[in-house]
């Protein structure tokens, strides 16, 4: 049998985080959890494949997700399962299986990888990471301004507000939305030979959809269309009224984009978007809204609910572009040990001193190698001082400190010396 020596690569579209750039995520991961904390959020953790019904019966099997980027299979049961190409249908699945939505108010989130099969590009990718955000049994605008409230502190916490800016808008109830479709579908069949091929097939299946189109040639177009704000009741203009006098009142600047809608039909009433104009056509890095009817959709008794998904890949990408994002230092000390009692004491120091030392990153040289190729290896480390054991300094009960960022001596200390120097 021929060999094959052409080394095997990743899958395109889903890319590795090499450890040069885990740093950055792990800060992002650290400021976001510690908000989500701050608002009394509590994790859920999901399963990444679920069976394929469920995002039929969420997303709906005439949407692009499920008719072309999902990743779906049949198991050794002959069941049809599927890479969970988003959270929210499987966060509110575990919500109803678990009895979680009986009278009770929840504030959850999640974190972890998605997967949908689209064209790869700068900040999309089939496997990418999502942070989401989900809310039930609240049918207040409060709580729709503590969602927008919550994101707005996150940009602050992670140094990119000045990047980002909030679009708002209102869908209405279902009920209101089917008058304004109507009057939708209309309106663009009078101009159907101005719509492009998307727009045609939407104009079948989810009409709104069109108002969110990028065709240049068709912006005059959309900007003609009947507005859905003219086909709402005295419940949803109200409701969004008090939103946007809470975010007034507590100084969130937003715009108002009647243009806004999710692809999916189950949103109603809040939807928003945080863009950004830095990256492209990525411009989106989170989006959300009201998605009350998803809950009686999927069997369970009509509830409230409310929440966002936001995508980290874009949101690094953004935070790429700032200098002041604190990256940890990745070592500490670094511990040079040569000969076969320094190995010994070596080890039995570097637990000594992470057990009296919190948060110390000690490495110990492994694998042996001459004074010399150790203080390279001490050096590339980026540690702040080298830790020497040799037959001499144990023999002696010592160590040797060689600081390595700063123009001082090496010294010989106790190993209690060493501790008071590190704390």
């Amino acid at each position: 049998m021929a060999k094959n020596n052409q080394s095997v690569q990743a899958i395109r579209g889903m890319h590795d985080i090499l450890p040069e750039q885990s740093p950055r995520w792990q800060y992002a991961e650290k400021i976001i959890t510690e908000v989500l904390s701050s608002y009394c959020y509590k994790e859920i953790r999901l399963p990444i494949v679920e069976k394929t019904e469920l995002f039929k019966r969420s997303i709906g099997e005439v949407t692009d997700i499920v008719e072309k980027e999902m990743y779906t299979f049949d198991d050794r049961n002959n069941d049809s399962l599927t890479l969970r190409p988003e959270g929210t249908a499987g966060c509110l699945r575990a919500c109803l299986e678990h009895g979680l939505l009986h009278n009770q108010v929840h504030r959850l989130w999640y974190y972890g990888p998605m997967f949908r099969h689209e064209r790869p590009q700068k900040g999309r990718y089939r496997q990418f990471y999502q942070l989401g955000l989900e809310t039930y049994g609240m049918p207040g605008p409060d709580i729709d301004a503590e969602v927008i409230l919550l994101t707005d502190r996150m940009w602050n916490k992670l140094g990119i507000r000045d990047k980002v800016k909030l679009e708002l808008n209102t869908l209405g109830t279902t009920a209101e939305r089917l008058v304004y479709r109507e009057k939708l579908v209309e309106y663009f069949k009078q101009h159907i030979d101005m719509l492009d091929d998307d727009s045609l097939r939407r104009l079948e299946t989810n009409p709104l959809r069109i108002l969110d189109s990028k065709n240049k040639d068709m912006q005059q177009l959309i900007q003609n269309a009947p507005e859905l704000m003219a086909y709402l009741g005295e419940d949803s203009r109200s409701h969004f009224e008090l939103l946007t006098q809470t975010l007034d009142d507590l100084g969130i600047e937003y715009t108002l984009n009647n243009r806004l809608v999710r692809g999916l039909d189950y949103y109603g009433k809040t939807v928003f978007e945080w863009v950004t104009e830095d990256l492209g056509a990525q411009g989106t890095i989170c989006a959300g809204g009201r998605y009350d009817g998803l809950i009686e959709q999927l069997g369970g008794k009509a509830n409230y609910a409310i929440g966002f998904a936001m995508g980290m890949e874009r949101l690094l990408l953004l935070m790429e572009q700032l200098d002041n994002v604190p990256v940890e230092q990745g070592v500490d000390v670094y511990m040079i040990r040569v000969g076969t009692e320094a190995e010994k004491e070596g080890m039995r120091l570097a637990e000594k001193l992470r057990n009296k030392v919190p948060g110390l990153k000690l490495q110990v040289n492994c694998s042996g190698g001459s004074y010399k190729s150790q203080f390279k290896k001490a050096d590339k480390s980026g540690a702040e001082y080298a830790l020497i054991l040799g037959e001499d300094e144990v023999s002696r009960g010592e160590v040797s400190v060689k600081p390595l960022r700063i123009d001082q001596d090496q010294k010989n200390m106790t190993q209690n010396e060493v501790i008071e120097l590190l704390l």
